[in-house]
Order: structure tokens, then C-alpha cells, then sequence
């Protein structure tokens, strides 16, 4: 008789697994519902037992994640059930920010509404590493109090900042910042009012990217653009995030677009955002159209991309930065006359990077609720 093979798939599963993998099928099911579904509609969908399902539900319920609503309205006989929707009252993301000229910071609750928002403008360039985080720690405590004292319970914190993220949370550069080697959860945490709070660290390109994918639910291969001081991208393809080998992907701003060009904050001349950062926008606009519009047609021609989605500071410029980067799209993709490509505006503006860092935490919690309810 052969020897018998093992593999995860053939390991035995803990009835807590079974539990929480059910836990998280339930609540996505109803939370990508487009309507108020009942239990005996979960249980249809999802293919568990009634019984099942209004065990579960009762536990997601209890745990502030699912709330009984009123059911759509039937044409049939009969009393409706009672329907499902996500709570509003339960668990919510702090969505954290840090940019060179202001800091951010806004509560989702577990529908993806906004419910807090604070920002304040200022230089941050002059400020050490440890005086932004913590000076962005007091707002992120403003945010939280303001959350709890609307009913919400804040479940972590996630941060975007403006450089390449290791995967520990360590910023090993923000060039326009001047930061390198900053332990960015463990200054964050410092803050009495964060101290026990998880909090995770990302490019603010990759958190708006991933923000602009959960909120329009349309394309599945975009490359978003974020233009603040410096220029970061986030590229997702067919529905999921590209880091990378180490997760440095998108420094999309360092791309030489005039070899002897201006000199760039990193050492090299002729980088896209010394024409096409915020600074350099507000002098010349057509310059940086035509900037921005080289360095797509690039990544166009090596990725074949077919929508590029502009954040950040070119969301409320898009109409003038426009025309000049399509003539240079049409100019230089080779493919430009058999797919032109797809540029549009982002849908969440300036507030990109600090919602898609919140949804992160939501998305935490909707991933593995079994988690949330163990607390």
C-alpha cells in the first residue's frame, strides 16, 4: 500500500477555524449585499444551514458588526423577515497621514462612511521624526475621542506616509520628509492615547490606491498617481495591490524624465516630480502635464496599463493637466491608437491615502471578525 500524502489541505480543521471562516462568510455576504438580506437569504447564498447562520449572526450582532434593519419591502404572502446590513455603531479604522505640508488624520466606521476628519497644514520638513509623529499622534487622539464620543469603537490605526515602508512598519526612506529609519509605529505609539492601539505603517500611493479600488469597485487594473510635494504611485492589478519584491514598488516621482534635468531631494537630476510635484505645479503647469505625460508613457509602454486614475493635487487640476498628458500618451504609447488609455480624476481627492489607510483596518476586521469578537 503506498505511503499516504499530507498536506494542509488534508490536515485536520479546528472547529474554531470552521467558526471563524464562517464568521467572515456571513459578514461579507451581507455586507456586499446590494440589499438588507435575511438570514435565510445568507444562509441560500452562502450555502450554510439556517440554524448555522443565525447562530453566527447572533454572535455578529452581539459583537456591534451586523445590525437587524428593516427588511426590503415583499410583494409575496407572508410576514418579511427581518433583514441584515454592517453596523454603523461597532468597530472603526483610524486612517492616519503624514505629508510634507500637513498632517491627517479621519474615523470609517465598518460601512465605510467618514465619520471624524481633522488635518492641519504645516511644513513638516523642519520638524524631526519623533516631533511630526508625535504632534500627528495628538490629532489621531482628537479623531479617537471624537469617534468614541459618536458611539464608535476604534479597532487600530493604519499610517501613510510619503516613502518606502518596510514590512515591520520601519520608514526606510521618505526623501521628501528627510526621513531614513523611522520606527513610525513605536513614535506613534508612544502617544498615551495610542499606546494600545495596533497600528500598521504603508506608502500613502498604495493606502490611496487601495482607498480609490474599495470605493468605485470598478477597475481592476489602474495605476493611481499621488501628486502632493512628492509624486508616489500605486499600481493594482486585477483587483490586488503590486508591492513588488520588498514592497517598494511606485516611487514613480524618481523617474528620470529629463536626464539633465533640475537636481532631485534623492540625488539624481531630472526626476518627475522636480517638474510635476505640488511646488513645481504652481509655477508651470504645461511643463508639468508634459512631465507627467512622459514618465506614464513609460510605465504605459512596460505594463500596459489601461487606466491611470490622478489623486492627490491633480484630482481638482485634472482638467488642465488633461490635454497635455494625453498629447504626450498619444505621442509616445506605442498601443496609443489601438487602446488609448483611460485617464481620469480620483474619486476620494486629497483624502485617498488617510481612507484607504482606515479601510485597512476595516478590512482587518471584516476579514477575520472571529478576531474582533475575542477581544
Amino acid at each position: 500500500m503506498p505511503a499516504r500524502l499530507t498536506s494542509p489541505s488534508s490536515a485536520p480543521v479546528r472547529q474554531s477555524s470552521v467558526r471563524a471562516h464562517n464568521l467572515a462568510l456571513v459578514l461579507h455576504t451581507v455586507a456586499n449585499s446590494t440589499d438588507r438580506p435575511s438570514r435565510a437569504a445568507v444562509a441560500a447564498i452562502t450555502g450554510l444551514t439556517r440554524a448555522t447562520v443565525s447562530a453566527l449572526v447572533d454572535d455578529l450582532v452581539a459583537g456591534g458588526l451586523l445590525t437587524e434593519v428593516e427588511p426590503p419591502p415583499r410583494t409575496g404572502a407572508g410576514r418579511p423577515a427581518v433583514g441584515l446590513a454592517v453596523s454603523a455603531a461597532g468597530p472603526a479604522g483610524l486612517g492616519l497621514e503624514i505629508n510634507v505640508d500637513y498632517l491627517a488624520a479621519c474615523v470609517v466606521d465598518l460601512t465605510g462612511t467618514v465619520r471624524q476628519r481633522f488635518a492641519e497644514h504645516a511644513d513638516q520638513r523642519p520638524a524631526d521624526p519623533g516631533q511630526a509623529l508625535t504632534m500627528l499622534g495628538r490629532l489621531a487622539a482628537r479623531a479617537r475621542l471624537a469617534a468614541e464620543a459618536d458611539g464608535l469603537i476604534v479597532a487600530g490605526a493604519a499610517l501613510a506616509v510619503p516613502g518606502l515602508v518596510a514590512d515591520d512598519g520601519l520608514v526606510r526612506v521618505a526623501p521628501n520628509l528627510g526621513w531614513q529609519d523611522v520606527d513610525a509605529p513605536a513614535l506613534l505609539g508612544a502617544v498615551p492615547e495610542l499606546a494600545d492601539l495596533p497600528i500598521t505603517v504603508d506608502n500613502e500611493a498604495n493606502l490611496a490606491a487601495l482607498g480609490e479600488l474599495r470605493v468605485t469597485g470598478g477597475d481592476p487594473t489602474f495605476l493611481y498617481v499621488s501628486g502632493e510635494v512628492g509624486i508616489g504611485a500605486g499600481l493594482v492589478l486585477g483587483g490586488e495591490l503590486y508591492r513588488g519584491v520588498r514592497g517598494w514598488s511606485g516611487e514613480i516621482g524618481h523617474v528620470t524624465v529629463f536626464p539633465d534635468g533640475r537636481p532631485c531631494r534623492c540625488g539624481a537630476r531630472g526626476c518627475l516630480e522636480q517638474y510635476a510635484g505640488q511646488e513645481a505645479l504652481a509655477g508651470d503647469e504645461p511643463l508639468a502635464a508634459a512631465a507627467l505625460g512622459i514618465a506614464l508613457s513609460a510605465v504605459v509602454n512596460l505594463l500596459d496599463v489601461p487606466v491611470i486614475v490622478l489623486g492627490g493635487a491633480y484630482a481638482p487640476l485634472f482638467a488642465t493637466l488633461r490635454p497635455g498628458i494625453e498629447e504626450e500618451l498619444a505621442r509616445r504609447v506605442l498601443t496609443s491608437g489601438m487602446a488609448p488609455v483611460v485617464l481620469r480624476p480620483a474619486t476620494l481627492g486629497p483624502d485617498a491615502a488617510m481612507r484607504g489607510a482606515a479601510d485597512t483596518v476595516i478590512r482587518a476586521v471584516r476579514d477575520d471578525p472571529a478576531a474582533w469578537l475575542r477581544r
